[in-house]
């Protein structure tokens, strides 16, 4: 196995379906750039922090200037390889480098002490949950402050520097609060591929002196990383395989699983490959949806218990042996923990651990390689499969809107699956965009992501700028409702300064309808805005953007024609009126 972290085009999957790399939920170090010596005024370490975010792929960092980190800003901009986008706010900027981590496997965002850090916080905590790599830097306090007992502004007045340190511990895997010069080039380092290695956040810390210090230890540029690969055991892995392959080659109609996890497993190649060598039905929860190809001849949707894709709970729940790969069992993809699921049924393969049945777990066996060699060892079987294909019914195409009738939901993704090809990405929103984006069917190379583990809503603006910077290639098209929009609105002003070519389908039904659907009160109808005069105000007749507001089909129809026509090099905004209360969950 090689050891070295392969470059960014190394890690593209063979058919770009999916958002993981094919070679690991990290694929980002490069080992081309040379270690060369630089000169004194150079070897500082603002430079050495630069060059490694170049070296592990990200060419974007995100930013929100304060005092603490200005220094440090201008050595990142100084790297000729990065470039800085700067946010209108910590919580976007967060959003943002998630967004970018889901398609270059890691991503940064740079903000300012305490005040800055603690905006960022929710972002980090869920890029945490979601098992992202993520570099947070921040500005800290003067090296010559600590231990003075001394009271700094943007802290909550007392002379303790620790507060946001604790605050980013149960959030991040790693925290580096580099407040010297000699042990700074560890520290960086040791963060940096640490959350390579386990695919989580770390916390820098650099004090706002120190970044255009010379030091001896930055005299040469930095070797790239050589990351030792984590290995299975091989007996537990012969094992482990040995009982999962008696266990369904003797079921009669076993089904396959993909959960979230494949992507920080780095296994979703390998599930396919078994897929395509078992014949099983193949489906994923909905957290995993865009993971795995859903132009594979034997997928049949989502399993999520009573909002399954037509057909597929009834195979899956009906199935006697069943393999999940990567899942996590929460409330929200458990549809309340209402699956019916058995447990001596199934094979629960997570990360680095499988368990077969009630019976035996098997630890130190890697998804990646427990996947591709029980491929070797089942049988193959296509009676799920079978029996999904004789009750499949398709979908009937939802009845024709009268002439300027009211828009419907269901006719709105109607048209936006039209749109969907290889050089599109779907971005999904916190709420009922979830159950609505579930249902699109994703064509070959097309991306999808949301963030449903940790569910924050207003995640998907920033998420859809880092994602859209990370592959100016393909055309994101991202659905958000209107009171998602409210809480994270302004960073439709970073995307347009970028140039990007995003089509923002922003869903104003009036409310919080997915919480509308949980409980519903007063409390769920938000104050309407005029949102494409806010988009027209923050353009302000810089760049390319262009709005509209459709009621009817006839007028989405000539939107969506305008934005992938005459402005297709624009960002869109297609502000949608639907009936309060449209979710079509």
């Amino acid at each position: 196995m090689d050891t070295k972290i392969g470059s960014l085009d190394a890690c593209k999957p063979a058919n770009n379906a999916v958002c993981c790399p094919s070679n690991g939920s990290v694929c980002t170090i490069q080992n081309s750039v040379p270690s060369t010596v630089v000169t004194s005024s150079e070897a500082t370490l603002g430079r050495h922090l630069a060059r490694r975010l170049v070296q592990i792929g990200i060419t974007d960092v995100f930013s929100v200037p304060g005092d603490f980190n200005l220094t440090l800003l201008d050595h990142l901009i100084a790297e000729p390889g990065l470039n800085n986008i700067g946010c209108c706010n910590e919580l976007n900027a967060g959003y943002a480098a998630d967004g970018y981590a889901r398609s270059r496997g890691v991503g940064a965002c740079v903000v300012t002490f305490t005040v800055g850090g603690l905006s960022v916080l929710n972002a980090i905590a869920g890029a945490y949950s979601e098992n992202l790599p993520l570099i947070c830097i921040v500005g800290g306090p003067n090296s010559n402050d600590y231990g003075t007992n001394r009271i700094l502004h943007h802290t909550i007045g007392l002379p303790d520097f620790s507060q946001e340190l604790r605050c980013f511990q149960t959030v991040t895997c790693f925290q580096a609060v580099v407040n010297n010069l000699e042990d700074a080039h560890e520290l960086i380092d040791t963060a940096i591929s640490t959350a390579l290695k386990e695919s989580k956040p770390v916390y820098i810390s650099i004090g706002c002196n120190l970044p255009g210090i010379p030091h001896p230890t930055f005299s040469r540029d930095p070797v790239p990383f050589s990351l030792s690969p984590k290995v299975s055991n091989p007996h537990g892995l012969e094992a482990a395989v040995e009982a999962a392959a008696q266990f369904l080659n003797k079921a009669v109609k076993p089904v396959l699983v993909g959960g979230p996890k494949l992507r920080v497993a780095k296994g979703c190649d390998a599930f396919v490959e078994l897929a395509d060598a078992c014949g099983y039905a193949l489906s994923v929860m909905p957290s995993a949806k865009g993971l795995v190809p859903e132009h594979h001849p034997h997928f049949i949707g989502t399993y999520w218990g009573a909002v399954s894709t037509s057909f597929c709970a009834e195979i899956v729940e009906s199935a006697d042996s069943y393999l999940f790969a990567g899942p996590i069992f929460n409330d929200y993809s458990s549809v309340g923990y209402s699956l019916l699921l058995k447990r001596e049924k199934a094979i629960i393969v997570q990360p680095d651990r499988v368990t077969i049945g009630n019976g035996p777990t098997f630890g130190c066996v890697l998804m990646k390689d427990f996947l591709q060699a029980l491929s070797k060892r089942v049988n193959k079987n296509t009676t799920a499969y079978e029996n999904y294909h004789r009750i499949f019914v398709p979908e009937g195409h939802p009845l024709k809107s009268e002439p300027k009738e009211a828009l419907r939901v269901n006719i709105l993704f109607q048209h936006i699956q039209k749109m969907l090809s290889g050089q599109t990405a779907v971005i999904a929103e916190t709420g009922d965009s979830w159950f609505n984006c579930q249902k699109l069917k994703l064509p070959k190379g097309c991306g999808y992501e949301f963030q449903m583990q940790y569910g924050s809503i207003g995640w998907s603006v920033g998420a859809t700028l880092g994602y859209a910077q990370a592959v100016p290639e393909k055309r994101v098209i991202a659905c958000i409702g209107d009171g998602s929009f409210q809480v994270t609105a302004q960073d439709i002003s970073t995307m347009i300064r970028c140039g990007q070519k995003t089509i923002i389908f922003l869903i104003n039904n009036g409310g919080y309808t997915i919480e509308v659907e949980i409980h519903d009160g007063p409390y769920n109808v938000i104050k309407n805005w005029n949102y494409t005069a806010l988009v027209d105000a923050i353009h302000n007749g810089e760049g390319k953007c262009w709005t509209t507001k459709v009621r009817c089909e006839e007028e989405l129809i000539e939107a969506i024609g305008t934005a992938t026509g005459d402005k297709k090099d624009s960002l869109c905004f297609i502000e949608v009126a639907v009936v309060r209360g449209e979710a079509e969950v």
